[in-house]
């Protein structure tokens, strides 16, 4: 098991590409901390996989503030952090994008992010060990039109990973990312602007090897950049994404 009694929170875990990293982080050994909003079905997939939760929003600096506080108190350490919960506006354009719509965009993309490092960074630089992984896009290297302010959220934390990593590298603590293609999940709606056959083979024929990312290939992916296979690792944005940014 690559990840034997490895504490691990991972946001968003309660659907989608986090509840396809939760089983794979299960799997191989590692003590969750699952959290989501969504507190009906996130007690469901952590009770299935027998592991913890913790329901935030992870938007808001007081659930933040929560988190650590619940983990600290109860698991003394965290070895691993992933950031995956994200959200998206549906297509239109830039300009038509509302105040709300945009802020909801960057509070739980980027801003839970800067929660995170906010409260978790110094007890990692403490101890000299840690992972963090960003559940990042391919729409911050590769953008889609009409989800301008989700692409520009994603390229956000594409740099924050870079800048985190390079800072971080002296207190060996490691921070890589994941840019998954448009997947099988709850939010592959949302990017369509719909869910008709012609927008989902309009989506499939931007991604070479033919199909949709799943979340059992991002938590394939997160558990090798989060184990010590690859302690060499930082600083890295792994495209999942079956040839999408060639």
């Amino acid at each position: 098991m690559r990840l034997k009694n490895k504490v691990a929170i991972i946001t968003g875990s309660a659907s989608g590409f986090g509840k396809g990293i939760a089983k794979k982080f299960t799997d191989e050994g590692a003590k969750l901390i699952m959290v989501d909003l969504n507190s009906k079905l996130l007690k469901k997939v952590s009770k299935d996989l027998s592991q913890d939760h913790f329901i935030a929003d992870v938007s808001k600096v007081s659930n933040f503030r929560s988190l650590f506080n619940y983990v600290y108190k109860k698991y003394k350490k965290i070895d691993i952090i992933i950031n995956n919960a994200g959200i998206t506006h549906k297509p239109k354009f830039m300009e038509t994008v509302t105040d709300k719509e945009f802020d909801q965009v960057f509070n739980v993309n980027a801003k839970s992010v800067y929660y995170c490092a906010k409260f978790f960074i110094p007890k990692m630089k403490k101890n000299k060990k840690g992972v963090i992984l960003n559940v990042a896009s391919t729409a911050g290297l590769s953008p889609r039109p009409k989800l301008n302010w989700y692409n520009a959220s994603k390229g956000w934390m594409i740099t924050a990973t870079k800048a985190m990593a390079i800072e971080l590298a002296p207190h060996k603590v490691r921070v890589n990312a994941i840019a998954p293609v448009a997947g099988v999940t709850p939010l592959l709606k949302s990017f369509m602007g719909g869910n008709t056959l012609k927008k989902k083979n309009a989506f499939l024929s931007t991604i070479p090897i033919g199909r949709f990312s799943t979340p059992q290939d991002m938590g394939n992916a997160a558990c090798f950049l989060c184990s010590d296979e690859a302690s060499m690792i930082t600083g890295a944005i792994l495209e999942v994404d079956g040839g999408r940014c060639i």
